[in-house]
């Protein structure tokens, strides 16, 4: 995996890349671009990051890269949703998750060459050996409480994999779940969620399915709850397995919520890692370090280092990281800590309230490592 940041000066436009490209087979890229404000409107700000995005292809190192994913964090969803383009073949994801670099826009960008990608039933699928990746952004509803709407979009969602052969228990490996005023609404989220993981299949006697529950504002002002989602078809079961780290967390069902903390999936030539949102918790449920964001940051990264040992990586293995803070007026506290650490992986720092209101701060990551396993397709 190479870490590299690329300066577009004349579109004042900054783009923090990993990448991972064995000398055979499918090469990957998470790319992170950040815009300097330089006193603009988002549409000025907007039109750099898209001439970035055009640009990016073009480097030298992304041959045949083609887009899967773009996940765009706007100061204002609302009223910046309209104004951006739509793209049939790319998956996604419009939230309001404010960059607090000073900008009105930071884009996560997500990338491969040498898979057949597509568009079917509404996702992006990209194929190759033989495995279906599935990704599909942005389901919302506006019917009703926060409760019905993630009852409506996970009925949805299922329908959707339905036309894949797939189902939500055996084949769905991540969402993430926006929540307009998650102080108030993610109750009802955490209830309907419970209540179809059960019809699915989905117990404490079976697993679930990683993800991150989040503040964020869809940009349909009724829609309370937004989804993304990730799903995989041509695997077998035993080349996931889900990530513990048992001395430091413990599982979410004990208080009430209904997420892996982490999943693992093994290929021929590489494996992944996926970590849910993660915040600063202890092995029976309680919040560390309350009202202290250096303490708790530094607990947050045990707890993802924990996981990411687990599957047998490190934090030398990652590839992005989303972090996600309640106050802003930690950013300078946390931007410094993450700058120090972690100087070269691609960062973004969004304001999106965590679903406990003592939580500062909760991070993801996706990671990857080279893997040598005859006995499974390569990705």
């Amino acid at each position: 995996m190479k870490l590299k940041t690329l300066y577009l000066d004349d579109l004042g436009v900054q783009a923090q890349m990993a990448s991972f490209q064995p000398e055979s087979g499918t090469r990957e890229w998470h790319v992170m671009l950040h815009v300097s404000p330089r006193g603009e409107g988002f549409e000025a700000q907007l039109r750099r990051i898209y001439e970035a995005e055009d640009l990016l292809p073009q480097q030298p190192g992304f041959e045949g890269a083609r887009y899967i994913l773009k996940r765009y964090f706007l100061s204002d969803s609302t009223n910046q949703q309209p104004l951006m383009r739509q793209e049939a073949d790319v998956a996604l994801s419009f939230i309001q998750q404010q960059p607090l670099d000073g900008s009105k826009v930071a884009v996560w960008l997500y990338l491969t060459s040498g898979q057949h990608i597509t568009t079917q039933h509404g996702a992006v699928v990209a194929e190759s050996n033989g495995y279906r990746h599935i990704w599909r952004m942005g389901y919302t509803s506006s019917e009703g409480d926060s409760a019905r709407q993630t009852e409506v979009i996970l009925e949805q969602y299922e329908q959707m994999l339905q036309q894949f052969g797939a189902t939500l228990a055996d084949n769905c490996i991540r969402t993430w779940f926006f929540v307009r005023d998650v102080d108030t609404q993610y109750a009802g989220l955490v209830r309907a969620r419970r209540e179809n993981f059960l019809r699915e299949g989905l117990t404490p006697q079976t697993h679930y399915i990683a993800s991150t529950g989040i503040g964020g504002g869809p940009a349909e002002t009724r829609a309370l709850v937004q989804m993304g989602t990730y799903a995989l078809t041509g695997f077998q079961p035993q080349q996931q397995r889900y990530l513990y780290a048992k001395t430091h967390l413990n599982p979410t069902y004990e208080y009430g919520v209904t997420f892996e903390r982490g999943t693992r999936l093994e290929y021929g030539d590489r494996s992944h890692i996926l970590i849910s949102g993660t915040a600063s918790i202890n092995n029976r449920g309680e919040v560390l370090y309350v009202g202290d964001i250096r303490r708790q940051t530094l607990r947050m990264w045990e707890n993802v280092e924990m996981l990411l040992r687990e599957g047998d990586m490190d934090f030398h293995d990652v590839m992005h990281l989303v972090v996600y803070l309640r106050d802003t007026g930690d950013y300078e506290v946390v931007s410094q800590m993450f700058r120090e650490r972690f100087p070269d992986i691609p960062t973004v720092i969004t304001l999106a309230p965590v679903c406990r209101p003592t939580w500062l701060i909760e991070m993801e990551c996706i990671a990857v490592r080279e893997n040598h396993n005859p006995q499974y397709p390569s990705f």
